[in-house]
């Protein structure tokens, strides 16, 4: 039963609202009220403070690498058994009891499990199908959408891992939900827009 602990751990951990509590001790603000109202890192550079929003994203990021690094590399934790283990800090961000289950959407957390689960082979992967998209459209829900997407059909034309899927796929169905405001919005393409 390793593995349920480490899932819960891994809960807890993703559910330590970081951009939150530095918003309310360091800033004295509450970063819910600034840009799309969301307690991520991304308010905290709207509330006005790069180096916390850089510490913040750092949090965000680790809350996912560590329990799932740790259980991956150091417990030897593989198959289907690290899915739940892996998915559990992207759950625990995106509805963290200590928000009343109202948390961010996760994006930076999403990194932090596939570094401790690839180290940065699927980081780079991602962040590169990021970039790209990012530039291609307009909407952010959409590009985020689009690099688990891209990044899915990497690992099956790759031939990865099952489990590795099985995570993309629950990555892709928090996203899912939690940019559905930004889904709901057309999909468009900048080089069209800038061609209109």
């Amino acid at each position: 039963m390793t593995w349920l602990l480490w899932t819960a751990l891994g809960f807890l951990s993703g559910a330590i609202p970081f951009s939150v509590w530095i918003g309310k001790w360091r800033l004295r603000t509450d970063i819910r009220q600034y840009g799309d109202h969301n307690p991520g890192a991304t308010n905290l550079l709207r509330a006005g403070s790069k180096s916390w929003f850089l510490i913040a994203l750092l949090l965000d990021v680790s809350k996912g690498a560590a329990p799932v690094g740790l259980a991956h590399w150091t417990f030897g934790i593989r198959g289907l058994e690290i899915v739940p283990i892996a998915l559990a800090p992207v759950l625990g961000h995106a509805f963290s009891p200590f928000l009343n289950f109202k948390g961010g959407k996760a994006v930076a957390t999403m990194g932090g499990i596939w570094i401790g689960l690839t180290l940065l082979q699927m980081p780079i992967i991602l962040l590169s199908l990021l970039v790209f998209w990012f530039y291609m459209v307009t909407v952010s829900g959409w590009a985020i959408m689009l690099t688990g997407v891209s990044g899915l059909l990497y690992l099956i034309l790759s031939g990865a891992d099952q489990s590795w899927i099985a995570v993309m796929l629950g990555c892709l169905l928090v996203s899912s939900y939690k940019q559905r405001a930004d889904l709901a919005l057309p999909l468009q393409l900048r080089l069209l827009r800038r061609a209109g």
